[in-house]
This record gives structure tokens, C-alpha cells and sequence, in this order.
């Protein structure tokens, strides 16, 4: 008997993030205090995959592990949130990590981050028939070659591809050409089209591209274009504890909205939801919600969630 299809593989980083709350706010020639400091787990298409599973999709994570402490603590991470890594190869090197530095008083941060060439996930790595299999394909641009090999793989398989693309390189068209819903980080529609304009570079885009356009658009929510009409969904209204991962969380939030088959609007609407629960909280991974979670904040319930003793109430955005 066949083996059930996943729902998603997801391609890109993991990353184990050392994570320092700070008084203010970094800045060059400054000593600022650290008032805590955590080991958390993250990184982009990691955390994508871990938001998919806790809405319970069925998931397979593709990417490399370091051999050390590190590389343990996120694979363990990944599978104790039902995310299937065995076809993750570990690397004789140090897995990916990053410092953060979080503005207490906002939750803004800053991230410096290091990861060793060993790494690289090349496209002879990838298993064909897993992705093949999958209803969808996510992938970020941290490992662009093997991306773009993959996302030609999925097409040709007629599956969707889901992207995560916050950076422009001299392939990211090529990439996005090969996404059925690219989804961009806010400042990367203008990069490629020049056009400053969150819908104005997203009608740029459409010339050459008939699929759904998404960007993310942090405060200011997310927007779709969907053939020409435009769904811009404004962002819930939270008190901010740290916004690492939130980006991440509303891409797999998205992913669980489309393979479910929500409308445009309705799909911003569950992705920011989700997003603005995972800002409630400390860490990428650990701010990952749960389906009864966003369906709560959606359906005008709220949630409450905790910092340290502080209990947080979180509201829908009378705006939304």
C-alpha cells in the first residue's frame, strides 16, 4: 500500500539562535546591559515547517545539520514538533547558529549569524521522489541552487512552490519564475522592480508572472495579488515580547490556508493571525502557534499568553 502523500518539504535553514535581551536598542561605542539571555531554536524554512506541523500538515524537513551540540539541539527540535528529518544529512562541521539582539522596549533585532560552507546542501542531495510526492514545495534562498533544482522538480510534478525570499540575487528571478506563490520580505518586490510601492511592485511583478503574489509587510500586515485584484490585510494589533520567526510562522500559516483552500483574503487574514500570536512570544520555533490558537484570535476570542509572570492579552485589530 502506498505510503500517504506529505503535504510539505520544505528546503533552507535551520538555525540555533543565542538570543540576548537588551535594554536598548545596540548601537556602535556602547555598553548596553543584557537583562537574559536564551538558547532558542529557529531558522527559516525550520520554523516554516515547524508552524505547518503544529496546524498538522504532514512535513519533511531537507537541510543540513552540523555535527555538534547545536546540530543535535535543532534536529531535536524539528522532530519533537512531528517534522520528519531523515532526509537531512548531518555534516562534519558546526551547525548554522546566530546571535539576536533584542530591543526590550520594542522587541526589534538584530541578528549576526555565521554558517560553515561544509553545509551547503547541493541539488545532487535532494530526494527527487519526496519532493515529487509532496502536495508542496517551500524554500527559502539560503540554499538557492539546490532551491531552484528542487522547485524545477515540483513544477514538473505539478506541485505547488512556496517561497521565502528576502534577499536579491542575480537568480532570484529565476527562482521566482519557478514559484507557484513567491512570497517576498518586504523590501524585495521594489529591489526587483524598482518600483518603491508595495502594490505597485507587485503589478510589476504580475507581466511576468501568473500566479498569486504575496509580500509581507511586518506592522503594515501582508498583501496578495490575485490575478489583478489586490487583498491587502492589515496586521493584529499585539504587545510585541520578540518579532524573530514571525515572518516564518506566516508562511506556514499561508501554506496551511492554501492547501486547505481559503480565498485571498481569508488566507492574509489566518497568516497574520498566526504571525501575531508568534510575536507574543520568546523564539522563532517557540513562538509557533496552534491551529485552536489562531482560530481563537480569529474568531474574535482572543488569546492570553505569558511573559515570565505577566500575563498578555492579545485582541483582534478592530481594523482587520
Amino acid at each position: 500500500m502506498m505510503a500517504p502523500m506529505l503535504d510539505v518539504v520544505g528546503i533552507g535553514e535551520n538555525s540555533v539562535d543565542l538570543v540576548y535581551r537588551l535594554a536598548g536598542p545596540p548601537a556602535a561605542n556602547t555598553k548596553i546591559p543584557v537583562l537574559a539571555h536564551s538558547v532558542l531554536t529557529g531558522g527559516q524554512v525550520a520554523t516554516t515547517l515547524c508552524t505547518c506541523a503544529s496546524l498538522g500538515l504532514r512535513t519533511s524537513y531537507v537541510g543540513s545539520f552540523g555535527s555538534d551540540s547545536h546540530g543535535r539541539v535543532i534536529r531535536d527540535a524539528l522532530e519533537s514538533r512531528s517534522v520528519d528529518t531523515s532526509h537531512a544529512p548531518a555534516r562534519d562541521a558546526p551547525n548554522r547558529y546566530a546571535v539576536i539582539l533584542i530591543d526590550s522596549r520594542t522587541g526589534e533585532r538584530t541578528i549576526l549569524w555565521q554558517r560553515d560552507p561544509a553545509l551547503v546542501l547541493r541539488p545532487e542531495d535532494l530526494p527527487v521522489d519526496l519532493i515529487a510526492g509532496a502536495r508542496l514545495l517551500h524554500v527559502d534562498t539560503v540554499e538557492e541552487a539546490a532551491a531552484i533544482a528542487a522547485a524545477r522538480m515540483a513544477r514538473a510534478a505539478g506541485r505547488h512552490v512556496t517561497t521565502d525570499i528576502d534577499t536579491v540575487t542575480p537568480r532570484t528571478a529565476e527562482l521566482v519564475a519557478l514559484a507557484t506563490v513567491p512570497i517576498f520580505a518586504a523590501d524585495v518586490p521594489a529591489a526587483l522592480t524598482g518600483e518603491s510601492d508595495p502594490e505597485r511592485a507587485l503589478r510589476a511583478l504580475r507581466r511576468n508572472h501568473d500566479g498569486l503574489l504575496c509580500v509581507t509587510l511586518g506592522a503594515g500586515g501582508s498583501m496578495l495579488l490575485a490575478g489583478d485584484r489586490l487583498h491587502h490585510v492589515p496586521a493584529f494589533a499585539v504587545e510585541t515580547v520578540d518579532t524573530t520567526g514571525a515572518g516564518d510562522v506566516f508562511r506556514g500559516a499561508l501554506i496551511y490556508a492554501l492547501l486547505r483552500g481559503d480565498d485571498p483574503t481569508s488566507m492574509l487574514r489566518f497568516a497574520n493571525a498566526a504571525a501575531a500570536i508568534s510575536c507574543t512570544r520568546e523564539g522563532a520555533i517557540g513562538g509557533v502557534p496552534t491551529l485552536a490558537e489562531v482560530e481563537a484570535l480569529l474568531n474574535d476570542e482572543g488569546i492570553t499568553t505569558h511573559r515570565g509572570t505577566e500575563a498578555l492579552r492579545v485582541d483582534k485589530d478592530p481594523g482587520s
